[in-house]
């Protein structure tokens, strides 16, 4: 089983950040495994700061809640504490990521990962009403 922490980012059109690691074909959620410690909301401003080079406010995140799922590019169960950034960012490709773009959650196209095409992205439709 893999724990992570990740981050919904969006831009000014209500589009959410998926990223996509090198050597890899599945897209994700920004975040990452916690280290040693780290509590899930510390694990989420590390690994969005690791990937993208931004810093986010820990007391800005909001919690949208854990989730089981398969890690889309590992095929194994996947433990998921999910948070949501209501702050403007900047992101950039660094560490091990491979590419980012932003995607609308009602249609967010293809090689998905389980989580967000079955858990995270309809809550996202849903709020948005």
């Amino acid at each position: 089983m893999i724990e992570v922490s990740a981050v919904c980012l969006f831009d000014s059109f209500g589009r959410v950040l998926t990223v996509r690691k090198r050597g890899t074909s599945g897209w994700m959620l920004v975040g990452g495994k916690p280290e040693a410690g780290e509590t899930p909301v510390q694990c989420a401003v590390r690994e969005v700061h690791e990937e993208l080079g931004v810093r986010l406010d820990a007391a800005r995140l909001r919690g949208l809640g854990t989730f089981h799922s398969t890690a889309v590019n590992e095929g194994v169960p996947l433990t998921a504490h999910v948070f949501v950034s209501d702050e403007p960012v900047r992101p950039a490709v660094r560490a091990e990521l491979a590419a980012m773009r932003w995607v609308d959650p009602a249609d967010p196209g293809d090689n998905q990962a389980p989580l967000n095409t079955d858990l995270i992205f309809p809550l996202l439709v849903a709020a948005r009403g």
